[in-house]
């Protein structure tokens, strides 16, 4: 950290100026009124203004800019470049109430020593209790049974049509031992269920001690009830899932896509659910929104949702938390209790 002194850690430094930073509308949602009294104790700071241009900034953005020593960030911020940074030249410190910084944060940070830390920790929690649902809800094969429900509307034995359904000692296949990857792995630890893991990462012996089996990827697919994605978004993970691994997938398997679209080859996706052999509960397509005459929204073997399984309404204030408690670190001197490093963004989200 920048922020430094000889005095003692718990010794509260002159309040840094700060400056907020992120997409039109978001800072009304993401900080409770609570979080703005915190933020202005702990930083000179107006709440109220919020820059959303930082390439182009208007007068009052431009001088609250030349002053800031932390820029509190969340979606939709302004990529940082140099020449932005020229405009900031007291900044020390990038605080993310977000998940990934590699939309705003680029190598000239990095090149300036700018500290940086996220609130992915914060993110990952809804991302992992929508995938949790999500393979639940497969293995007891609710939504097969529900468009059922609503089409007989009549008696049925739905013991016979449900015969081999349930999460009893059922497998899940998690690809990505990611801090996603590894809070689902976490919530799906009170269930009898097997669960395998497929990260280039990751060696046996951590493996074991998170409680999962290693697998290749085809392996993972071939065995699998679920196969959930929690992989970044790398030139070396386009199209992880292509035909192969989805034909591998057993009849009646669930694919969950909670990361980006792109990892999964859709062309090659679309047949197999056309036909109906597999299902998917799909929060990420390419293109995000599918066009409007994509099967996608009326398969009934499709759970499809608009990139909802982040934070939202009252989870966005869980960020908000986590973000204001490293400012507070920075006041104080500390190093950040969660920062990212620029080695880990090749390999990270």
């Amino acid at each position: 950290m920048h922020h430094t002194t000889d005095n003692h850690p718990d010794q509260a430094l002159p309040r840094p100026a700060l400056l907020l930073a992120m997409e039109p509308g978001l800072a009304g949602r993401l900080l409770a009124d609570h979080h703005r009294t915190r933020l202005t104790a702990l930083t000179r700071t107006d709440p109220r203004l919020v820059a959303h241009d930082l390439a182009d900034p208007p007068p009052a953005v431009a001088t609250a800019l030349a002053d800031a020593e932390i820029l509190l960030t969340s979606w939709g911020a302004t990529p940082l470049t140099g020449t932005v940074l020229d405009r900031a030249p007291r900044l020390r410190a990038v605080i993310h109430a977000g998940g990934s910084v590699k939309p705003h944060v680029t190598s000239a940070c990095w090149d300036r020593g700018i500290a940086v830390t996220s609130a992915a920790a914060a993110n990952a929690q809804p991302v992992a209790e929508y995938t949790l649902a999500a393979v639940l809800f497969a293995n007891k094969r609710v939504l097969h049974t529900a468009h059922l429900y609503r089409a007989l509307r009549a008696p049925h034995d739905w013991h016979q049509e449900l015969e081999g359904a349930g999460n009893h000692r059922r497998t899940v296949g998690v690809i990505g031992a990611s801090r996603i990857g590894r809070r689902v792995i976490e919530l799906l630890r009170p269930f009898d269920l097997s669960v395998l893991l497929h990260d280039p990462y990751t060696d046996e012996k951590e493996a074991a001690g998170l409680g999962v089996t290693l697998s290749s990827l085809d392996d993972l697919c071939a065995a699998s009830d679920v196969v959930t994605v929690h992989a970044p978004q790398l030139p070396a993970t386009h199209h992880l899932l292509g035909a192969r691994q989805l034909a591998l997938m057993p009849d009646g398997a669930t694919l969950v896509n909670t990361a980006r679209g792109a990892l999964v080859d859709e062309t090659a996706l679309l047949p197999e659910l056309v036909s109906g052999r597999i299902n998917a509960v799909l929060d990420v397509t390419a293109p995000q929104l599918p066009a409007p005459d994509s099967p996608l929204y009326d398969l009934p073997n499709v759970l499809l949702t608009p990139h909802i399984a982040g934070s939202l309404g009252g989870e966005l204030h869980r960020m908000a938390d986590q973000a204001l408690d490293e400012i507070e670190r920075y006041t104080k001197g500390l190093p950040f209790a969660d920062p990212v490093r620029a080695e880990g963004l090749g390999r990270s989200a």
